[in-house]
């Protein structure tokens, strides 16, 4: 049997896909202006209309690569920085340390651990919209979870599929739900009491669910490196550092407008102070950032990778095409379908438009005057958008930050697809209840 081509393999036939699509979708373009106030593009709504361009040649697809790479530099190295700051710190052995300690601690309480483990990390995805930040945590959360006898996919739901719940029903994902509620128009933050309660069900389903995966799937627990050694004070400063730092990138990201970059000179910060205090000195300090950085480079490229499929499209003119297929048919359905089908539309959309706050930069000037056409409030819209849109970063394979955890973890996108499917569907089941329900409720 041939093995399941590997996530590089798969990211290079979606980008060669997408530039043959360029050859066979009809090229479109919608009008836009830009925002002199904010110096956002903006959308006339309306406006698409059929193009003619010369098609990308074979040289635009070859250079594709090292643009779509080039594109998503902040973020691979937020990457980069972040797997060096932990190699860093797991070789102060202050990671060990701390996880042979609270695997004592939790010994017996491993389904406690699972349910504090999803909430930490649905809060991650929550507050700030966590998800490259995962990639680098994965070979602790390997570690910290086979050491309670759960297997790779437990893991990968309580983590990286948790980020997605919590960014996908958050009511304040400062990279999906207030940019769509600022290119619709909305007050950041509206309407937050009804994402709440979504996000609750959604929540305490997802656990569930977890729960009943692991328990029927226990491996045997592995056992801890320093399974006899107590916590130093060196490695209780580091931990403390690591915890302070991760609580000032929250805030940074809510209340000072930090970005990637920031977040990036904050860990590397951490790691060059982890690694000092640790004892590994300077040269063995910036030698074991260099084997954190060869750690993370392949997940590095498989997200930057991503970002070339969206930018084919784009280039090749049929983006808005397939936004104007995707939507038109909207405005003839009743508000409660076209509120769900709005949100099946953004997950079929999430595949060439990998990233969900460009998503709603692009389809949020076109589907809110779509909305108030149809009566369909603008807060449902931005739900349909939020739900769809977010919710397919658990399965898309253009999706880099998804396909460098399957990487890091040696699992194949075929198995993942197959396992994932169905915990997906419940979500997007009750997202789409929560969808029906606001609009019979007349949410606002």
């Amino acid at each position: 049997m041939k093995k399941f081509p590997n996530a590089f393999v798969i990211l290079i036939a979606v980008i060669i896909f997408a530039w043959i699509l360029t050859y066979v979708v009809p090229q479109g373009s919608y009008q836009r202006l830009i925002d002199e106030a904010t110096g956002t593009t903006k959308v006339l709504n309306d406006s698409y209309q059929s193009v003619t361009s010369e098609h990308l040649s074979v040289l635009d697809l070859i250079l594709s690569i090292p643009r779509g790479i080039i594109g998503r530099a902040d973020a691979i190295v937020l990457i980069l920085l972040i797997g060096g700051s932990f190699y860093v710190i797991e070789k102060t052995g202050a990671f060990n340390q701390g996880l042979t300690k609270l695997v004592k601690i939790l010994e017996g309480k491993e389904t406690l651990a699972l349910i504090l483990v999803s909430a930490l990390f649905t809060a991650g995805g929550v507050t700030i919209g966590m998800q490259e930040e995962v990639i680098a945590m994965i070979p602790i959360l390997l570690l910290f979870g086979k050491s309670l006898g759960y297997n790779t996919f437990t893991i990968l739901l309580m983590s990286y599929g948790s980020t997605v719940i919590g960014s996908s029903f958050s009511p304040s994902n400062p990279f999906a739900v207030l940019i769509a509620q600022k290119e619709a128009g909305l007050p950041l933050l509206s309407g937050s009491e009804f994402r709440l309660v979504v996000l609750a069900v959604a929540f305490v389903v997802w656990t569930i669910f977890i729960i009943r995966y692991a328990n029927k799937n226990r491996i045997e627990k592995i056992k801890m490196p320093t399974a006899h050694e107590s916590m130093t004070v060196r490695s209780k400063i580091i931990l403390s550092l690591l915890g302070l730092t991760f609580c000032g990138v929250i805030y940074g990201l809510l209340f000072l407008n930090w970005d990637f970059n920031e977040m990036s000179a904050s860990f590397f910060a951490l790691g060059i102070v982890a690694g000092l205090i640790g004892k590994l000195g300077v040269n063995g300090t910036g030698e074991n950032y260099i084997e954190g950085f060869k750690e993370m480079m392949f997940a590095a490229i498989i997200l930057g990778l991503a970002n070339s499929i969206s930018l084919i499209l784009k280039e090749g003119m049929i983006m808005d095409t397939i936004v104007y297929g995707l939507f038109g048919p909207l405005k003839y359905l009743s508000p409660s379908v076209s509120a769900v089908s709005m949100m099946v539309a953004h997950s079929f959309l999430h595949f060439p438009v990998p990233s969900y706050s460009g998503q709603a930069v692009l389809t949020m000037p076109i589907l809110v005057p779509l909305s108030d056409l149809i009566g369909l409030s603008r807060q449902v819209c931005v739900l349909a958008y939020q739900y769809g849109a977010v919710i397919a970063d658990m399965i898309v394979p253009t999706n880099g930050a998804l396909m460098a955890v399957l990487a890091l973890c040696n699992i194949p996108y075929n198995k993942w697809l197959k396992f994932a499917l169905k915990p997906t569907l419940l979500i997007l089941l009750i997202a789409a209840l929560a969808l029906v329900t606001a609009v019979a409720i007349g949410y606002q």
